[in-house]
């Protein structure tokens, strides 16, 4: 195995209750109250794949445009002066897959900027070779092409890569892409489905670098 590929939100960063932050404050401003607990129900999905789901929630009341315009209004806002947590473990895996001359991508469905941001603020953008986000693709989550795009550029075959992931999106994007999916849960829990497809879970990054330490 020659990679790891590594989803961002609640894999590497504690961003799960900055999105609920985010979306109470996009819903009120849209005129549909409250709209954070979407982000358990939307756990892998950019916007414009998880459309259906809002749809179904909100109907008519629901509009992309004014989603997009309010969540990145409030995140901008407050990453101007917050920085999100990083996982307990990240920099240690990190550094210990870099040392090793592992290859390492970022396949998150978030949007570029936010993504930047982030591994910017932590000081670990320069860990990896290939960084590909939400808007870069056409197919999000749980469709495969973010997986198939991290592999292409990282020049190795998804059955060379291990896939990190927390959500059920991201563990089926991963599998269906042909690598193998490792599961580290955040907000969710692996259900039957999830868990026939897992080649490994674990409780943290730090017990991932230590699986990955006894390989070698």
């Amino acid at each position: 195995m020659n990679a790891i590929i590594f989803d961002m939100d609640g894999l590497m960063f504690d961003t799960g209750k900055v999105f609920v932050k985010a979306w109470d404050y996009a819903g009120e401003k849209m005129g549909i109250g409250k709209a954070g607990y979407m982000t358990k129900k939307t756990l892998g999905m950019n916007i414009l794949m998880s459309k259906n789901i809002w749809l179904s929630e909100f109907g008519e009341q629901y509009n992309e445009q004014e989603l997009r315009k309010y969540t990145k209004e409030f995140l901008t806002e407050y990453y101007k002066t917050n920085k999100v947590p990083v996982k307990k473990g990240l920099y240690t895996l990190l550094k210990y897959l870099k040392d090793k001359k592992y290859k390492l991508a970022v396949a998150s469905s978030s949007p570029r900027w936010e993504v930047e941001n982030h591994l910017n603020g932590a000081q670990i953008f320069e860990y990896f070779d290939v960084i590909i986000c939400g808007d870069m693709i056409y197919k999000s989550k749980p469709e495969p092409e973010v997986y198939l795009k991290a592999c292409e550029l990282l020049k190795e075959e998804p059955e060379e890569c291990f896939a990190l992931e927390d959500s059920k999106n991201g563990l089926l994007s991963a599998h269906r892409a042909g690598c193998k999916p490792i599961m580290v849960p955040d907000l969710w829990q692996p259900d039957k489905e999830i868990e026939k497809i897992l080649y490994r879970k674990f409780i943290d990054l730090k017990e991932v670098k230590d699986y990955f330490k006894k390989q070698n």
